[in-house]
């Protein structure tokens, strides 16, 4: 690969990462406003949510992404369609709360969707005829894509580096835990950015642990936000979607 081609490569994956690609992220905390509005969530103990969520979620969300991204690495015109839905009831077993669920898969669809008006990806296109052919629950379609199986699907596709796109997942999804708190928090800029720096690190060593799994062996417990995607319907004022 030249170095043109090598670099046109990493700035689509920096694109598709990109907190302004319009797919409904910003519209979710996945159980953040919960917590905040509870008092659980501060901005003193933001840090360590966000490593906590790197030690399980994370992990996991790495792994999938991981497994969908070897999935559909040199297929130019199908993927296969049941190892894809394997994976995507697989992450939807690991994950306890519905809201939680629904948000990932929403972003997925809403993901794939967009990186089609994008990029003309067959492969892709038949994944997707194939979520409008179901008419049976979200969670069960055939081309349902949980946002982390569908990050790695295109990069797949798109022969992005499989170590890069594992790194670019995660930081980009807790960059936009960290964008939620600071709607949600009395969380600076400054300090914001802080957060975001320091765990960099846990990132680089979170995709690193990533690569001993397969999807058998990574689960996720984090009941305290399990809780609180699944109370955010009850709370009297919302900012955000899940």
């Amino acid at each position: 690969m030249t170095n043109s081609v090598a670099d046109l490569t990493d700035l689509r994956l920096l694109h598709l990462a990109d907190s302004a690609l319009p797919i409904g992220s910003l519209a979710h905390s996945f159980g953040l406003e919960t917590l905040a509005a509870h008092g659980l969530l501060v901005p003193g103990n933001l840090g360590a949510f966000i490593q906590g969520w790197l030690e399980e979620a994370g992990i996991l969300e790495a792994v999938f992404c991981r497994e969908a991204l070897r999935l559909s690495a040199g297929a130019s015109e199908s993927v296969a369609p049941e190892r894809w839905l394997d994976l995507n009831q697989m992450l939807s077993a690991r994950k306890n709360a519905r809201e939680s669920r629904i948000g990932g898969l929403t972003l997925g669809r809403n993901f794939l969707s967009t990186v089609m008006a994008l990029e003309n990806l067959p492969a892709l296109g038949k994944l997707l005829a194939l979520n409008e052919q179901e008419k049976q629950d979200p969670e069960l379609r055939r081309g349902a894509a949980h946002y982390c199986l569908a990050f790695g699907l295109v990069a797949g596709l798109l022969d992005f580096d499989e170590r890069l796109t594992v790194l670019t997942y995660l930081h980009q999804s807790i960059a936009s835990m960290i964008s939620a708190s600071q709607r949600l928090l009395p969380l600076g800029q400054t300090q914001a950015a802080r957060i975001l720096w320091n765990a960099k690190q846990l990132v680089v060593e979170t995709a690193e642990r990533s690569t001993a799994y397969g999807c058998d062996d990574v689960f996720s417990f984090m009941p305290l936000l399990d809780w609180g995607a699944m109370e955010h319907a009850a709370l009297s004022t919302r900012l955000f979607v899940s």
